[in-house]
């Protein structure tokens, strides 16, 4: 399923002269296609059978599609190896990618490397995880939502992805599966799901939401709220309202936008970053309240994430000196403040 309104120009100025671009030269260059929102979706399976080969190894995926979904966001699909038939190693699982890319932007002065970055014959190997909106059982091929930031150094991931043309590759390697709470683990694991997202972290959300929805035994509730700056920088909306709409008793959306001034006066949806008062408008009870399980999934800038829920936290170092494993840390913030425990709330 595509959104409704994709815009249909595919060509794409280069915004950074400088980024080196990762290309299979055995890869024959795709021409050039005007798309509609007529184009159907890759095919689906829901069976348990698991790829062919070791999906989390370095591969590469050369680009197929791409539409632009606002000024500064693009949807790309991507094609898998011939010899995979998913992206992940469970298609039931949420999936996420590292994509790598190679910058000749400058490096800081101290020429500092931490687990991301890393100084290669003076270039700059960066990293940055990708999670697909399409669903995982989707076969043949993945789809990314991504943001093209302005490149700065030790960054331009974005830029760089949004910059490839059909025929082209993005280089990555699947991550291991995301542990919520002991379990990877999504579909038919709690009563109600609430989903606060800003800006591009709706992406990982609405994985969520296609592997709870595509299972024809799980009647999961689910709340997603959407907030952004201004209504057109709302990502994925045509598609959502469409899900909202083919699942009512399921699926509830809402929006919320934080431009101020800018938002028009007959805006019918919610305003503002986020208050205790939001959640409780928008996201399923605590399970507390009535001893239904709820999970919360917060996903965004570290800043709206935090103010949602607090930081993520780091386990002590590793016996070899290097950083310790994210944790989930304390629940703070808005989540807290409404009544959430930390059990409740799971933080991208």
């Amino acid at each position: 399923m595509l959104l409704s309104r994709i815009n249909q120009r595919v060509g794409i100025h280069s915004i950074w002269a400088a980024a080196t671009v990762i290309v299979n030269a055995r890869s024959a260059v795709l021409a050039t296609t005007t798309y509609t929102n007529t184009c159907s979706s890759p095919t689906r399976s829901c069976s348990t059978v698991a790829s062919t080969s070791t999906s989390n190894s370095m591969s590469s995926y050369p680009l197929t599609n791409k539409w632009r979904l606002s000024d500064d966001s693009w949807l790309l699909r991507f094609s898998l190896p011939s010899d995979r038939q998913y992206l992940g190693n469970d298609e039931t699982l949420p999936t996420c990618i590292s994509v790598h890319h190679n910058s000749s932007l400058m490096i800081d002065e101290k020429g500092e490397e931490d687990d991301k970055n890393k100084q290669q014959s003076g270039t700059l190997l960066l990293k940055k995880s990708y999670s697909p909106v399409s669903h995982p059982a989707t076969v043949g091929s993945f789809d990314l939502l991504v943001k093209s930031y302005k490149p700065q150094p030790g960054g331009g991931v974005g830029s760089a992805i949004c910059a490839l043309k059909p025929g082209q590759v993005l280089v990555g390697k699947l991550k291991a599966e995301r542990m919520v709470h002991g379990s990877p683990a999504i579909s038919k694991r709690w009563d109600r799901i609430g989903l606060v997202a800003g800006g591009t972290g709706v992406a990982p959300l609405v994985q969520i939401i296609r592997i709870c929805l595509e299972d024809p035994n799980d009647s999961t509730k689910i709340y997603l709220l959407s907030i952004n700056r201004h209504e057109e920088d709302i990502l994925m909306r045509d598609e959502l309202d469409k899900l909202a709409t083919e699942h009512p008793d399921q699926l509830f959306v809402k929006y919320s936008l934080t431009g101020g001034n800018a938002i028009r006066k007959d805006w019918g949806g919610l305003k503002g970053r986020g208050s205790v008062d939001m959640a409780r408008d928008a996201l399923p009870p605590p399970s507390a309240v009535d001893g239904q399980n709820t999970m919360i999934f917060v996903c965004g800038t570290d800043g709206f994430r935090d103010m949602w829920a607090g930081p993520v936290a780091r386990a002590p170092p590793k016996a070899d000196g290097s950083k310790g494993p994210k944790i989930q840390g304390p629940l703070l913030g808005v989540l807290s403040e409404a009544g959430y425990d930390a059990s409740d709330v799971f933080k991208y």
